[in-house]
Protein backbone atom coordinates (compact mmCIF):
# COMPACT_ATOMS: atom_id res chain seq x y z
CA UNK A 1 0.00 0.00 0.00
CA UNK A 2 1.18 3.37 -0.72
CA UNK A 3 3.06 5.73 1.91
CA UNK A 4 2.81 9.10 1.52
CA UNK A 5 4.88 11.89 2.99
CA UNK A 6 2.27 14.45 3.88
CA UNK A 7 -1.82 13.92 4.35
CA UNK A 8 -3.71 16.92 5.20
CA UNK A 9 -7.28 17.08 5.80
CA UNK A 10 -9.29 20.34 5.08
CA UNK A 11 -12.00 21.70 3.16
CA UNK A 12 -12.38 20.81 -0.07
CA UNK A 13 -13.75 24.04 -2.38
CA UNK A 14 -13.71 24.61 -5.69
CA UNK A 15 -13.46 28.08 -7.39
CA UNK A 16 -15.81 28.48 -9.53
CA UNK A 17 -14.23 31.75 -11.33
CA UNK A 18 -15.19 34.18 -14.39
CA UNK A 19 -14.71 37.53 -15.54
CA UNK A 20 -17.04 40.17 -15.40
CA UNK A 21 -18.06 44.06 -15.80
CA UNK A 22 -19.52 45.60 -13.03
CA UNK A 23 -22.55 46.27 -14.06
CA UNK A 24 -23.11 42.27 -13.69
CA UNK A 25 -21.76 42.54 -9.99
CA UNK A 26 -25.12 45.02 -9.91
CA UNK A 27 -27.51 43.35 -11.70
CA UNK A 28 -26.87 39.83 -9.25
CA UNK A 29 -26.50 42.18 -6.35
CA UNK A 30 -22.84 40.81 -5.46
CA UNK A 31 -20.95 43.10 -3.19
CA UNK A 32 -17.39 44.23 -4.50
CA UNK A 33 -14.50 42.82 -3.62
CA UNK A 34 -15.32 40.94 -0.54
CA UNK A 35 -15.86 37.50 0.45
CA UNK A 36 -19.41 36.64 2.09
CA UNK A 37 -20.61 33.23 3.13
CA UNK A 38 -23.95 32.60 1.04
CA UNK A 39 -26.89 29.64 1.69
CA UNK A 40 -27.68 27.16 -0.83
CA UNK A 41 -30.24 29.00 -2.73
CA UNK A 42 -27.95 32.04 -3.57
CA UNK A 43 -24.97 29.30 -4.74
CA UNK A 44 -27.23 27.71 -7.19
CA UNK A 45 -28.23 30.81 -8.56
CA UNK A 46 -25.21 32.73 -8.92
CA UNK A 47 -23.54 29.14 -10.17
CA UNK A 48 -25.67 29.47 -12.65
CA UNK A 49 -25.79 32.70 -13.65
CA UNK A 50 -21.93 32.55 -14.02
CA UNK A 51 -22.46 29.70 -16.20
CA UNK A 52 -25.03 31.61 -18.70
CA UNK A 53 -22.07 33.82 -19.41
CA UNK A 54 -19.42 31.32 -20.08
CA UNK A 55 -15.93 31.82 -19.61
CA UNK A 56 -16.21 29.79 -16.33
CA UNK A 57 -13.22 27.92 -14.71
CA UNK A 58 -13.40 25.54 -12.11
CA UNK A 59 -10.13 25.58 -9.57
CA UNK A 60 -9.60 23.35 -6.50
CA UNK A 61 -8.83 25.04 -3.55
CA UNK A 62 -9.08 25.24 0.39
CA UNK A 63 -6.34 26.24 2.57
CA UNK A 64 -5.00 22.50 3.30
CA UNK A 65 -5.79 21.33 -0.53
CA UNK A 66 -3.54 24.50 -1.53
CA UNK A 67 -0.56 23.64 0.93
CA UNK A 68 -0.79 19.74 -0.57
CA UNK A 69 -0.42 21.35 -4.39
CA UNK A 70 2.89 23.27 -3.25
CA UNK A 71 4.24 20.41 -1.10
CA UNK A 72 3.98 17.97 -3.94
CA UNK A 73 5.12 20.16 -6.63
CA UNK A 74 8.66 19.98 -4.80
CA UNK A 75 8.53 16.39 -5.12
CA UNK A 76 7.27 14.73 -1.62
CA UNK A 77 3.70 12.46 -1.93
CA UNK A 78 0.57 13.77 -1.18
CA UNK A 79 -2.98 12.62 -0.04
CA UNK A 80 -5.95 14.67 1.08
CA UNK A 81 -9.18 14.06 2.83
CA UNK A 82 -12.21 16.26 2.31
CA UNK A 83 -15.63 15.86 1.32
CA UNK A 84 -17.06 16.17 -2.09
CA UNK A 85 -20.36 15.69 -3.41
CA UNK A 86 -20.62 13.33 -6.58
CA UNK A 87 -21.60 16.13 -8.71
CA UNK A 88 -20.26 18.38 -11.22
CA UNK A 89 -18.46 20.60 -8.81
CA UNK A 90 -17.17 17.42 -7.02
CA UNK A 91 -16.01 15.36 -9.70
CA UNK A 92 -14.08 18.15 -11.38
CA UNK A 93 -12.30 18.86 -7.56
CA UNK A 94 -11.28 15.48 -7.39
CA UNK A 95 -9.97 14.87 -11.07
CA UNK A 96 -7.36 17.52 -10.73
CA UNK A 97 -6.68 17.13 -7.65
CA UNK A 98 -5.70 13.67 -8.65
CA UNK A 99 -4.07 15.08 -12.25
CA UNK A 100 -1.78 17.98 -10.02
CA UNK A 101 -0.39 14.68 -8.56
CA UNK A 102 -2.29 14.45 -4.72
CA UNK A 103 -4.37 11.24 -4.25
CA UNK A 104 -7.48 12.21 -3.04
CA UNK A 105 -8.32 9.48 -0.27
CA UNK A 106 -12.14 9.53 0.26
CA UNK A 107 -14.51 9.13 -2.91
CA UNK A 108 -17.11 11.45 -4.01
CA UNK A 109 -20.27 11.17 -1.82
CA UNK A 110 -23.15 10.08 -4.21
CA UNK A 111 -26.66 10.79 -2.55
CA UNK A 112 -25.07 13.50 -1.01
CA UNK A 113 -27.86 16.13 0.76
CA UNK A 114 -25.42 18.69 0.54
CA UNK A 115 -24.18 19.71 -2.83
CA UNK A 116 -20.30 20.35 -3.36
CA UNK A 117 -18.35 23.49 -1.51
CA UNK A 118 -17.88 26.11 -3.83
CA UNK A 119 -16.27 29.83 -4.16
CA UNK A 120 -18.03 31.87 -6.75
CA UNK A 121 -15.55 33.86 -8.04
CA UNK A 122 -16.61 37.25 -10.23
CA UNK A 123 -13.62 39.37 -11.26
CA UNK A 124 -13.90 42.52 -12.82
CA UNK A 125 -12.12 44.72 -14.94
CA UNK A 126 -9.94 46.55 -12.57
CA UNK A 127 -8.80 42.70 -10.96
CA UNK A 128 -10.90 42.79 -7.74
CA UNK A 129 -12.92 39.63 -6.46
CA UNK A 130 -16.42 39.59 -5.59
CA UNK A 131 -16.51 35.91 -3.49
CA UNK A 132 -19.38 34.38 -2.62
CA UNK A 133 -18.58 31.39 -0.55
CA UNK A 134 -21.31 28.41 0.19
CA UNK A 135 -19.65 25.86 2.74
CA UNK A 136 -21.90 23.00 1.57
CA UNK A 137 -20.67 19.41 2.17
CA UNK A 138 -17.37 20.08 2.89
CA UNK A 139 -17.98 21.16 6.85
CA UNK A 140 -19.34 17.59 7.25
CA UNK A 141 -16.33 15.95 7.41
CA UNK A 142 -16.09 13.84 10.41
CA UNK A 143 -14.08 11.12 11.38
CA UNK A 144 -16.05 7.70 9.16
CA UNK A 145 -13.71 9.94 6.09
CA UNK A 146 -10.36 9.34 7.86
CA UNK A 147 -8.56 5.99 6.81
CA UNK A 148 -6.51 5.34 9.56
CA UNK A 149 -4.57 2.93 7.74
CA UNK A 150 -3.66 5.29 5.15
CA UNK A 151 -3.08 8.18 7.93
CA UNK A 152 -0.13 5.94 9.92
CA UNK A 153 1.84 5.26 7.07
CA UNK A 154 2.51 9.16 6.41
CA UNK A 155 5.14 10.63 7.78
CA UNK A 156 3.38 14.10 8.33
CA UNK A 157 -0.25 15.24 9.18
CA UNK A 158 -1.39 18.58 8.45
CA UNK A 159 -4.93 20.06 9.95
CA UNK A 160 -7.08 22.89 8.88
CA UNK A 161 -8.52 24.77 11.44
CA UNK A 162 -11.51 25.99 9.91
CA UNK A 163 -13.13 22.47 10.01
CA UNK A 164 -12.63 22.39 14.10
CA UNK A 165 -15.95 24.44 14.21
CA UNK A 166 -17.99 21.05 14.27
CA UNK A 167 -17.93 18.30 16.23
CA UNK A 168 -17.73 16.16 13.47
CA UNK A 169 -14.49 17.98 12.30
CA UNK A 170 -13.27 17.80 15.76
CA UNK A 171 -13.60 13.62 15.58
CA UNK A 172 -11.73 13.39 12.59
CA UNK A 173 -8.83 15.76 13.79
CA UNK A 174 -8.43 13.58 16.61
CA UNK A 175 -9.22 10.45 14.45
CA UNK A 176 -6.26 11.11 12.06
CA UNK A 177 -3.88 12.15 15.38
CA UNK A 178 -4.17 9.14 16.58
CA UNK A 179 -3.40 7.07 13.74
CA UNK A 180 -0.66 9.09 12.50
CA UNK A 181 1.04 9.26 15.98
CA UNK A 182 0.54 5.08 16.34
CA UNK A 183 2.48 5.18 12.90
CA UNK A 184 5.35 7.39 14.20
CA UNK A 185 4.40 10.82 12.09
CA UNK A 186 4.21 13.83 13.54
CA UNK A 187 0.91 15.92 13.20
CA UNK A 188 -0.33 19.54 12.94
CA UNK A 189 -2.43 22.20 12.13
CA UNK A 190 -3.23 25.67 10.95
CA UNK A 191 -5.25 27.72 13.48
CA UNK A 192 -6.41 29.42 10.26
CA UNK A 193 -8.69 32.39 12.09
CA UNK A 194 -8.41 34.43 15.47
CA UNK A 195 -12.52 34.11 14.94
CA UNK A 196 -12.48 29.90 14.98
CA UNK A 197 -9.79 30.12 17.68
CA UNK A 198 -12.45 32.39 19.52
CA UNK A 199 -15.35 29.92 19.11
CA UNK A 200 -13.40 26.92 20.19
CA UNK A 201 -10.27 28.13 22.30
CA UNK A 202 -10.55 25.25 25.15
CA UNK A 203 -10.84 22.76 22.38
CA UNK A 204 -8.31 24.05 20.62
CA UNK A 205 -6.00 24.58 23.55
CA UNK A 206 -6.52 20.84 24.65
CA UNK A 207 -5.79 19.59 20.71
CA UNK A 208 -2.28 22.13 20.72
CA UNK A 209 -1.89 20.22 24.34
CA UNK A 210 -2.03 16.77 23.75
CA UNK A 211 -2.28 15.83 20.14
CA UNK A 212 -0.37 18.30 17.75
CA UNK A 213 3.57 17.99 17.53
CA UNK A 214 3.35 20.99 15.31
CA UNK A 215 0.79 24.45 15.24
CA UNK A 216 1.40 27.23 12.91
CA UNK A 217 -0.37 30.43 13.35
CA UNK A 218 -0.11 34.42 12.73
CA UNK A 219 0.32 37.02 15.73
CA UNK A 220 -3.40 37.30 15.82
CA UNK A 221 -4.40 33.53 16.49
CA UNK A 222 -1.97 33.17 18.67
CA UNK A 223 -2.99 35.82 20.59
CA UNK A 224 -6.23 35.00 20.15
CA UNK A 225 -5.46 31.45 21.77
CA UNK A 226 -3.65 32.36 24.82
CA UNK A 227 -5.99 35.80 25.52
CA UNK A 228 -2.34 37.74 25.77
CA UNK A 229 -1.50 40.89 23.77
CA UNK A 230 2.34 40.23 24.51
CA UNK A 231 3.11 38.22 21.23
CA UNK A 232 6.05 36.58 23.43
CA UNK A 233 3.37 35.69 26.14
CA UNK A 234 1.43 34.16 23.77
CA UNK A 235 4.63 32.20 22.25
CA UNK A 236 6.04 31.59 25.73
CA UNK A 237 2.31 29.80 26.49
CA UNK A 238 2.45 28.25 22.68
CA UNK A 239 5.89 26.27 24.01
CA UNK A 240 4.53 25.05 27.04
CA UNK A 241 1.90 22.71 25.61
CA UNK A 242 3.70 22.49 21.94
CA UNK A 243 6.93 20.83 20.40
CA UNK A 244 7.01 22.93 17.26
CA UNK A 245 5.64 26.53 17.33
CA UNK A 246 5.35 28.64 14.08
CA UNK A 247 4.22 32.16 14.32
CA UNK A 248 3.93 34.40 10.69
CA UNK A 249 3.90 38.00 10.74
CA UNK A 250 2.72 39.83 7.96
CA UNK A 251 5.66 41.39 6.49
CA UNK A 252 8.04 40.47 9.01
CA UNK A 253 10.15 37.75 9.67
CA UNK A 254 8.53 34.62 11.04
CA UNK A 255 9.24 32.73 14.59
CA UNK A 256 9.85 29.44 14.76
CA UNK A 257 10.71 27.74 18.22
CA UNK A 258 11.48 24.23 18.66
CA UNK A 259 12.32 22.99 22.25
CA UNK A 260 15.27 25.34 23.08
CA UNK A 261 15.78 26.42 19.55
CA UNK A 262 14.20 29.48 18.22
CA UNK A 263 14.95 31.11 15.03
CA UNK A 264 13.91 33.51 12.87
CA UNK A 265 13.14 33.07 8.95
CA UNK A 266 13.20 36.16 6.75
CA UNK A 267 10.48 37.03 4.63
CA UNK A 268 11.11 37.46 0.93
CA UNK A 269 9.66 41.36 0.03
CA UNK A 270 8.22 41.55 -3.18
CA UNK A 271 5.62 43.32 -4.54
CA UNK A 272 2.23 41.28 -3.89
CA UNK A 273 -0.29 41.04 -6.45
CA UNK A 274 -2.53 38.95 -4.79
CA UNK A 275 -2.01 38.22 -1.09
CA UNK A 276 -4.28 34.73 -1.44
CA UNK A 277 -2.11 31.46 -0.82
CA UNK A 278 0.49 33.00 1.35
CA UNK A 279 0.04 31.57 4.35
CA UNK A 280 -0.93 27.81 2.81
CA UNK A 281 2.26 28.20 0.65
CA UNK A 282 4.55 29.09 3.76
CA UNK A 283 3.19 26.19 4.93
CA UNK A 284 4.30 23.99 2.49
CA UNK A 285 7.72 25.33 2.30
CA UNK A 286 7.60 24.90 6.07
CA UNK A 287 6.66 21.30 5.85
CA UNK A 288 8.66 20.37 3.03
CA UNK A 289 11.94 21.58 4.85
CA UNK A 290 11.08 19.64 7.82
CA UNK A 291 9.57 16.38 6.14
CA UNK A 292 13.18 16.40 4.26
CA UNK A 293 15.17 16.66 7.40
CA UNK A 294 15.95 20.30 7.06
CA UNK A 295 17.28 22.63 9.52
CA UNK A 296 14.57 24.90 11.50
CA UNK A 297 15.71 27.90 10.15
CA UNK A 298 16.40 26.35 6.25
CA UNK A 299 12.06 25.15 6.42
CA UNK A 300 11.54 28.20 7.63
CA UNK A 301 13.45 30.12 4.89
CA UNK A 302 11.81 27.55 2.60
CA UNK A 303 8.51 28.81 3.98
CA UNK A 304 8.92 32.55 3.41
CA UNK A 305 10.40 31.96 -0.34
CA UNK A 306 7.49 29.66 -1.15
CA UNK A 307 4.97 32.41 0.65
CA UNK A 308 6.59 34.96 -1.81
CA UNK A 309 6.26 33.39 -5.33
CA UNK A 310 2.77 33.17 -4.52
CA UNK A 311 1.97 36.37 -3.56
CA UNK A 312 3.76 37.29 -7.17
CA UNK A 313 0.87 36.47 -9.17
CA UNK A 314 -3.37 35.72 -9.03
CA UNK A 315 -3.71 32.11 -7.60
CA UNK A 316 -2.91 30.20 -5.08
CA UNK A 317 -1.02 27.78 -6.18
CA UNK A 318 2.72 27.98 -7.11
CA UNK A 319 3.44 29.04 -11.00
CA UNK A 320 7.08 28.69 -10.67
CA UNK A 321 9.55 26.30 -9.93
CA UNK A 322 9.85 27.02 -6.11
CA UNK A 323 12.61 24.20 -6.28
CA UNK A 324 14.68 26.17 -8.20
CA UNK A 325 14.24 29.34 -5.99
CA UNK A 326 15.23 27.20 -3.49
CA UNK A 327 18.38 26.02 -5.01
CA UNK A 328 18.92 29.33 -5.80
CA UNK A 329 19.43 30.58 -2.49
CA UNK A 330 21.27 27.23 -1.69
CA UNK A 331 19.27 25.72 0.83
CA UNK A 332 18.86 22.44 -1.28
Amino acid sequence: MKRHDVIGIGNAIIDVLAPCPDAVLTELGVEKGIMQLIERDRAEFLTAAQSARGQVRLVPGGSVANTLAGIGRLGLATAFIGRVADDELGRSYVAQTVAAGTDYLNPAVAGAALPTSRSIIFVTPDGERSMNTYLGISAELGGPDVDEATVARAGWLFLEGYLFDKPAGKAAFLTAAGACHRGGGKAGIALSDPFCVDRHRDDFRRLVREQMDYVIGNVHEWQALYQVEDLEEALRLARADCEMVICTRSGEDAILIRGDERVTAPVQRVVPMDATGAGDQFAAGLIYGLATGKPLAVAGRMGCIAAAEVISHIGARPETDVAALFRAEGLE
